[in-house]
């Protein structure tokens, strides 16, 4: 790798106290560089200039393609992770296995994919308050079952899913795994899925509008592209007066000419994490969650996510007595601390880019919290 992590780091300028990055990350300097000279182009209209723009799909696959080992042409580009999803689900027939608690990305799309077509019968499993591990659902599935669904990281609970485990015990069923929580920092061994969604306004710090569908050769047998636009017929290039079959790889999976511009933004942060190494930005990002593990036990403040390295990715999340929420909500508010507060918790989400000067705020904010709390 040719990019350090502390010059990886230095490129990003979020505000002291941002910890809010599995909601959004901010975007750094070299996904600005990109927003600003292709809006220029846009902008400009030169002769010729547009040419540019039609060179990022190639460029966006072959930069997913980097980080999870999935071919070019097993990969389109999608706006979100939830499209990406739909087209997964929409396109299965059988059963398939997933937590009524993952982010409703997945239950919409299974239920909305059984109600509109009523080929897909979603299975929900129960889980071990929250995760989803090997364990759990071994003996859940059936003759029935054509797939499990599941998120790399789990956005509740902060969980990292054992693909390997999972792999194991579904057999040859295939392995859909919602990767937002995940992608870019985690080094999953994305191989053993056979479909693979994210988006990059996330971790991947991209912005919003970005994302990717990736599919196994096993995947694109077993799914059918429902909605499959113009732009994804068996024959490159717009046909008029016709409609014909769909591709037979993942470009398929398209439904209308993309935000070229969202485009490029995506390939212009994948580029710069391959750059860098998913494995280093992932250790930086373990030793910041661990040192707001370690604030929290200061104050006593319990943790509910995994404390274990294998279990965990960037996501805190701690669940303080109910009646002090409203104190910690507010403590962390007053000091400039942006947290999610959902269901009686707070999720603390840590980047590379996350600095002394946050952990400074957020020991502050807890020491205030403590004291209103004594008090009260």
């Amino acid at each position: 790798m040719t990019l350090s992590i502390d010059d990886f780091a230095a490129r990003f300028h979020e505000e002291p106290g941002y910890l809010d990055f599995a909601s959004a990350g901010p975007i750094g300097d070299t996904v600005r560089a990109e927003l600003d000279a292709f809006a220029g182009v846009l902008g400009g209209g030169r002769f010729g200039s547009f040419a540019t723009f039609y060179e990022q799909d190639e460029r966006v696959r072959a930069a997913v393609s980097a980080l999870t080992g999935f071919r070019p042409d097993q990969i389109s580009f999608q706006p979100n992770t939830s499209q990406g999803l739909m087209h997964a689900l929409f396109g299965l027939t059988g059963g398939v296995a997933l937590s009524p608690g993952e982010f409703p990305s997945l239950p919409y799309a299974a239920v909305r994919a059984q109600q509109a077509l009523g080929v897909v019968t979603p299975q929900w499993l129960e889980t071990d308050h929250g995760r989803v591990t090997p364990g759990n659902i071994r003996d859940q599935l059936d003759a029935s079952t054509v797939a499990v669904a599941v998120s790399l990281v789990d956005f509740r609970t902060g969980h990292l899913v054992d693909l390997e485990g999972l792999r194991q015990v579904i057999g040859d069923r295939l392995l859909i795994v919602d990767a937002i929580q995940g992608f870019g920092v985690v080094d999953a061994p994305y191989d053993l899925a056979d479909v693979v969604v994210a988006g990059g306004q996330k971790w991947a710090r991209a912005g919003w509008g970005t994302g990717f569908l990736a599919l196994s050769d096993r995947a694109l047998d077993h799914l059918t592209p429902v909605w499959s636009g113009f732009p994804a017929s068996e024959r490159a290039g717009m046909t008029l007066d016709e409609v014909l079959a769909p591709a037979h790889d993942a470009r398929a999976y398209t439904v209308s000419n993309p935000d070229w511009i969202a485009m490029a933004r995506f390939s212009a942060a994948l580029e710069e994490i391959a750059e860098v190494g998913v494995p280093a930005i992932n250790a930086r990002i373990a030793e910041r969650v661990s040192d707001i593990i370690d604030i929290a036990d200061e104050f006593a403040l319990p943790v509910v996510s995994p404390r274990a390295e294998n279990e965990r990715a960037g996501i805190v999340v701690v669940q303080p007595d109910p009646d002090h929420l409203t104190v910690l909500s507010a403590a962390l508010h007053n000091h400039g601390v942006s947290v999610t507060v959902r269901e009686g918790t707070v999720r603390l989400s840590a980047h590379a880019s996350t600095d002394a000067e946050t952990l400074t705020l957020l020991r502050s904010a807890l020491l205030s919290f403590a004291t209103a709390s004594a008090t009260r």
